[in-house]
C-alpha cells in the first residue's frame, strides 16, 4: 500500500505540467483565431469606410462635347449655358462629375467624336436617331421636338423673285417677241424716213438711234414727236401706231405688277409640301438633313443658324428646315432679321444625351434624368428658356 501511494504521489507532478501546457497551447490558438477575426473585421470596416469617404469627396473628371445651338447650348467668352448645359450640370453634380466642355462645330463632328470616344458624353438638343444609335448610346430622352420651317417674313419681291414669276408665267417668252418688234421696227423706221424724210439724219448711226428714240417712245408711252409726212392717211397710221403701244405699256405693266403682287402676298412656302422643287437648307450632320434626303428634297448643309439664314438672305435656299424650337427661339430674339417660323410640326423626335457604347455613364444619367423629370425639375428649366409660348 505504501508502494502503490507512493506511486500515485509520484505520478500526479508528471501528469500536472503535460496536461497544463495542452490547456495553454489550446488557450493561445483560440487568441490567435479570435484576434484574426478581429483584425480581419477592423480592416475590412477600414475598407469600406474608405471607399465610402473617397466616394462622397472625390469626383470624376470628363470630357464633354457641345455644339452650340441657343437655347440649349450658348458660349460666351468661352462659358457655356442653356438648358441642355444646365440640365447636364445638375447631373454632373449629383454624379460627382467634374466637367471639361469640347465645342465642336457640327452635329456630325459631335456624334463622330462620341463615338470615337473623344468625349465622354455628348450634350447639346441631339435627336434620337436609329442612325446614331447604331453607334452611340443614349439616354431617356430629356425634351420632345421636331422640324420646322423658317422663311423670309415678307414674301421677296426682288428683281431675282420677280424674274423667276415672270418666266414661270410665260412673260419672258412674250417680251423677247416685244424686243425683237421693237428692233425690227426701228430698222424699218429708219429705211422709211431715210427715203422720205429729207430732214433725217444722213448717218446711220444717228438716224438709227433716232429711230430707236421714237418707236421706244412709242411703246412706254405711247406718244410719238414725229412729222406727219402723208397728211390724214399719215395721221391714222400715227393713231394706229399709238394705240399699239398703249397695249404694249399695258401688258407690261400688267404682267410686272401681277408678279410683284403674288410673290409680295405669297411666301411660296408654308409647308413641308411645298418644298419640293426648291433648295431647303439644313444643319450639318442634323436630323434634318438625313430627313429631307430620304424624302427627295434638295438641301444645302450649313454649320449653324446664322450662316443658314444668311443664305436664304441671299436667295441662295428657299427655306430652312431644322428643329422646332431653335427656329422658334432664334426668330423671337432677333427680330431685325425679318423672318418668320411657318406651318406645323412634322417629323417629331426626341432629345437624348448620348456616350460611347462602351461608357459606363449611360445608366447612371438615364436615372438622374428620370428622377428630374418626376421631380419636376426639367419642366422648370423649359419654362425658363422657352416660357409658355413654346
Amino acid at each position: 500500500m505504501t508502494f502503490l501511494n507512493n506511486q500515485r504521489h509520484d505520478a500526479h507532478p508528471a501528469i500536472a505540467p503535460h496536461g497544463r501546457l495542452l490547456l495553454a497551447v489550446s488557450l493561445m490558438r483560440r487568441l490567435g483565431f479570435l484576434a484574426l477575426l478581429c483584425l480581419a473585421t477592423v480592416f475590412a470596416w477600414a475598407q469600406n469606410a474608405e471607399a465610402q469617404s473617397n466616394e462622397a469627396g472625390s469626383t470624376r473628371s470628363v470630357n464633354v462635347g457641345v455644339y452650340v445651338s441657343p437655347p440649349f447650348v450658348s458660349e460666351q467668352a468661352g462659358n457655356y449655358d442653356g438648358m441642355a448645359i444646365d440640365l447636364w450640370e445638375i447631373i454632373a453634380g449629383k454624379l460627382g462629375l467634374a466637367t471639361h466642355y469640347v465645342a465642336y462645330p457640327t452635329l456630325r463632328e459631335l456624334v463622330e467624336a462620341t463615338r470615337d470616344g473623344e468625349v465622354d458624353a455628348a450634350v447639346t438638343n441631339l435627336t434620337i436617331t436609329h442612325k446614331r444609335a447604331a453607334v452611340i448610346s443614349y439616354t431617356q430622352p430629356w425634351y420632345d421636338a421636331g422640324l420646322r420651317l423658317m422663311v423670309p417674313e415678307e414674301g421677296s419681291a426682288g428683281f431675282r423673285s420677280v424674274v423667276a414669276g415672270l418666266s414661270n408665267a410665260g412673260h419672258l417668252r412674250a417680251y423677247a417677241w416685244l424686243a425683237f418688234v421693237i428692233v425690227l421696227s426701228t430698222i424699218l423706221v429708219t429705211l422709211f424716213d431715210r427715203k422720205f424724210d429729207r430732214d433725217f439724219p444722213s448717218r446711220w448711226r444717228e438716224g438709227f438711234a433716232e429711230s430707236f428714240y421714237q418707236v421706244m417712245s412709242v411703246a412706254t408711252s405711247g406718244r410719238t414727236s414725229r412729222k406727219n409726212l402723208f397728211g390724214w392717211k399719215g395721221r391714222i397710221w400715227s393713231a394706229v401706231w399709238m394705240v399699239c403701244g398703249v397695249a404694249v405699256v399695258a401688258y407690261i405693266t400688267s404682267s410686272v405688277t401681277s408678279v410683284m403682287t403674288a410673290v409680295s402676298i405669297e411666301q411660296g412656302i408654308n409647308s413641308l409640301a411645298d418644298l419640293p422643287g426648291k433648295t431647303a437648307g439644313v444643319f450639318t450632320g442634323s436630323a434634318a438633313e438625313d430627313y429631307l434626303s430620304k424624302v427627295g428634297i434638295g438641301t444645302r448643309s450649313y454649320s449653324g443658324i446664322e450662316s443658314a439664314i444668311a443664305a436664304l438672305e441671299a436667295g441662295r435656299i428657299e427655306a430652312i428646315v431644322a428643329d422646332a424650337p431653335i427656329l422658334e427661339y432664334h426668330a423671337h430674339m432677333h427680330p431685325e432679321q425679318k423672318t418668320a417660323v411657318v406651318g406645323s410640326l412634322f417629323h417629331p423626335d426626341k432629345y437624348g444625351f448620348a456616350f460611347p457604347h462602351d461608357g459606363d455613364l449611360t445608366k447612371p444619367v438615364t436615372l438622374q434624368i428620370l428622377d428630374l423629370q418626376e421631380s419636376g425639375t426639367i419642366e422648370d428649366l423649359r419654362l425658363k428658356y422657352f416660357g409658355n409660348a413654346l
